[in-house]
């Protein structure tokens, strides 16, 4: 069954960094775009930023202190997060909308959804 597999959080000071990692199981990367999303404790699930083959797109509160990257020799996604927040603790996951970025600041359309990934920032 396709899916994602997310991996690489943790707990990490206020300023710290993290590399989460998405992983496509039981298919192949490709070029499908990938979004990366976030739930905080009592807020909706967001999106935060997607990668297609062509494009990368964050939303205005980690510009600059967030990277997306693919590797399709490893089927794997990442997300360097940089100078992080306290506001940024959230479960982290990853999903697809097809090939194109399509609204990526909202879960609606996206599929092969993972089992999500901790991060939690805190002194």
């Amino acid at each position: 069954q396709e899916h994602f597999v997310e991996s690489g959080g943790g707990l990490v000071q206020p300023g710290g960094s993290l590399r989460l990692s998405c992983q496509a199981s039981g298919f192949t990367l490709g070029n499908y775009a990938v979004g990366w999303f976030r739930q905080a404790p009592g807020r909706a699930r967001a999106g935060i930023g997607c990668i297609s083959s062509k494009d990368i797109y964050y939303i205005d509160s980690v510009k600059g202190r967030f990277t997306i990257s693919r590797d399709n020799a490893k089927n794997t996604v990442y997300l360097q997060m940089n100078n992080l927040k306290p506001e940024d603790t959230a479960v982290y996951y990853c999903a697809t909308p097809g090939h194109v970025c399509a609204n990526f600041w909202s879960p609606g359309g996206y599929g092969y959804w993972g089992q999500g990934t901790q991060v939690a920032v805190s002194s």
